[in-house]
């Protein structure tokens, strides 16, 4: 990874976690922001939307059972992509209460860049001791002493905690959750060598301080990241990763939920194992 690599703080990270921090222009709280008026055009979309999926629903409701379709051998299959759940349990084991011991194949490195991925844009990584165990566990031995470093170094630069406020310890004011959540949408593996493989995990992240009075607002983003991983004593390991914007879908027009209701989903929803 290279230093020019930028944590974006709407829950992205490059390759050495610095930040480009962006605070909102006002101090007002932007949970209670009022809707958006409705725009027509997308609206008349999302209804057409919703009818041709309702009669296509009602049309595979209504196919029968007996016809000719889909009565070759392979009928029961799905189709193979790269999202496809294989049923294969992803691992059995974990190590920092990270998830370790994947499969030595394209499905286990695609379910480890998946938990490793969530791992490095957790919340948990702006506390040191949190951080060095994250990256202990899911960095190759060869290369995590120079990403402890370098990830060191970015997350205790000058300000940079106070910007987001958090205290030196990374933690939240009182009454605010910090939020720092990845959740992904899908993985494709771009390369595999047996012992090495490149994994492209596209996902949404959640990134900032619910809470009332908070002036860094809990928002979405979304990215594509891209592990290079390699097989090490038994499980997959990062070696490298880079990071893109999106595809970032089109918004809807909801309201914002309010500062109690974001916190309270916050802690009361965990989160899971991935798996291919």
């Amino acid at each position: 990874m290279s230093l020019g690599d930028e944590r974006d703080t709407s829950g992205g990270y490059g390759g050495t976690g610095q930040t480009r921090t962006r605070l909102p222009d006002t101090d007002t709280d932007p949970y209670g922001t009022p809707r958006r008026p409705p725009r027509s055009s997308r609206s008349l979309v999302t209804v057409v939307g919703v009818v041709v999926l309702l009669i296509a629903a009602i049309a595979f409701a209504n196919r029968g059972d007996g016809g000719s379709e889909g009565s070759g051998p392979d009928s029961d299959k799905a189709e193979s992509s790269a999202t496809a759940p294989s049923g294969k349990r992803p691992v059995g084991s974990k190590t920092s209460d990270i998830p370790t011991g994947y499969s030595q194949d394209e499905q286990g490195a695609q379910s480890a860049a998946t938990n490793y991925g969530i791992a490095l844009g957790s919340a948990d990584m702006y506390n040191t001791k949190k951080r060095h165990a994250i990256i202990n566990t899911v960095y190759a031995p060869d290369v995590a002493a120079t990403q402890l470093s370098a990830f060191d170094q970015a997350y205790s630069r000058q300000g940079f905690l106070e910007k987001l406020g958090l205290d030196k310890n990374g933690v939240a004011p009182s009454g605010q959750t910090f939020v720092s959540r990845v959740i992904p949408v899908g993985t494709k593996v771009t390369s595999f060598g047996g012992s090495t493989a490149t994994v492209a995990l596209w996902y949404t992240s959640l990134f900032g301080l619910s809470g009332e009075g908070s002036t860094n607002p809990v928002t979405e983003s979304w990215y594509t990241t891209t592990y290079q991983l390699k097989w090490v004593a038994g499980d997959w390991k990062v070696t490298d990763f880079t990071q893109e914007d999106g595809p970032v879908p089109v918004g809807r027009d909801q309201r914002a939920s309010t500062a109690e209701d974001m916190t309270k989903a916050v802690e009361e929803y965990g989160g899971f194992t991935y798996a291919r």
